[in-house]
């Protein structure tokens, strides 16, 4: 039989391939016993160096990934370790499971990110991250969902810097544990931003009366087409100053140390990879599969996760939404110039 050992590893890790990828660490729930029983015969594990013989002559594979009460990564020493990562690319709004033009939502993402975590037995999670920000809702609840996903099954999380990672997207690569960005990466704007047009004097030069009915004396706050009033101005730039002062705890509660004192870094500017390297915004410059290679060694496995598009969706996308979301992301990726 021990002859006989290569052999037998090909074929056990191909048996356990599908299985392993039903099989989430702990914190990730029960998914029930798979549906696969391996022969536990003595000889068999012989083959094995290293590797307990189980007593019985079949075993079920469980949800936590334990055979009878035996680690699953364990009793398989040759399988290859394994990345899931998952693309975030786009305005940062609400929007469906499959909101148009590429928009990142807590929504779209939720079911990505617990297949991520809890799928296999990951060694990490990276996330190519590719954003110019949008809403701080959003970028809040994607990244306290990474948070809690990444302390109950203890899996580290690599964010990869694309484009760029600024406003709400920094937010979201301050998730992870560490951050890296390439030296052309545009990093920070850690900021807030309100904008809008004034068109009362549009409608007044061509005749255009307008009625609105409203109850409660704030209910038109900021209305585009009343010149702007003293009060509203003051409640809106409270409001700026709340969001940037709860930006501003979140980076330092995940950088903490190893962010420069310089004021500037909270004063909405974005940098360059090596410049944001230097302020502590990243954590080094590099590439997503090198810097994970050199982390988990050269046979690591990189499994992609995004949102799934039903066939009906890919054949039928919403012709005016799709041109609104795309029109709004280009306001948004131009202001970094792209």
């Amino acid at each position: 039989m021990v002859t006989r050992s290569g052999e037998l590893r090909a074929g056990l890790s191909r048996r356990l391939e599908s299985a392993d990828s039903r099989i989430g660490p702990r914190g990730c729930g029960r998914a029930g016993a798979l549906p696969v029983c391996l022969p536990a015969l003595a000889g068999f594990w012989f083959a094995f160096p290293g590797a307990a013989a189980p007593t019985g002559g079949l075993v079920a594979l469980q949800g936590e990934g334990y055979v009878r009460g035996m680690n699953l990564p364990n009793l398989i020493p040759f399988r290859r370790p394994r990345v899931p990562v998952v693309r975030m690319e786009g305005v940062i709004a609400a929007g469906g499971r499959m909101a148009a033009g590429g928009r990142i939502s807590d929504a779209a993402f939720a079911p990505v990110l617990e297949r991520a975590f809890c799928r296999g037995r990951p060694v990490a999670v990276a996330l190519a991250i590719n954003s110019p920000g949008g809403s701080p809702a959003q970028s809040a609840l994607l990244a306290a969902r990474i948070r809690r996903l990444a302390d109950r099954t203890k899996v580290p999380v690599f964010a990869f810097v694309e484009d760029v990672a600024a406003s709400g997207g920094y937010w979201l690569a301050c998730a992870a544990d560490e951050i890296f960005a390439d030296a052309t990466s545009i990093v920070g704007s850690i900021g807030v931003i309100h904008a809008s047009f004034g068109l009362h004097d549009f409608i007044t030069r061509h005749g255009i009366e307008r009625r609105v009915y409203t109850a409660g004396e704030k209910k038109g706050f900021m209305d585009p087409f009343l010149p702007v009033r003293r009060e509203d101005e003051v409640r809106l730039r409270r409001i700026e100053s709340e969001l940037h002062a709860r930006f501003i705890a979140h980076v330092k509660s995940r950088r903490g140390s190893r962010l420069a004192q310089e004021e500037d870094i909270f004063s909405g500017d974005f940098w360059l990879g090596e410049a944001a390297l230097g302020k502590g915004l990243i954590d080094g410059i590099g590439h997503l599969e090198p810097v994970m290679r050199e982390r988990f060694g050269e046979k690591l496995r990189f499994v992609p996760f995004g949102p799934r598009r039903s066939l009906l969706q890919r054949l039928r996308p919403g012709i005016a939404e799709e041109t609104a979301s795309v029109f709004e992301a280009r306001q948004w990726w131009a202001r970094y110039g792209l």
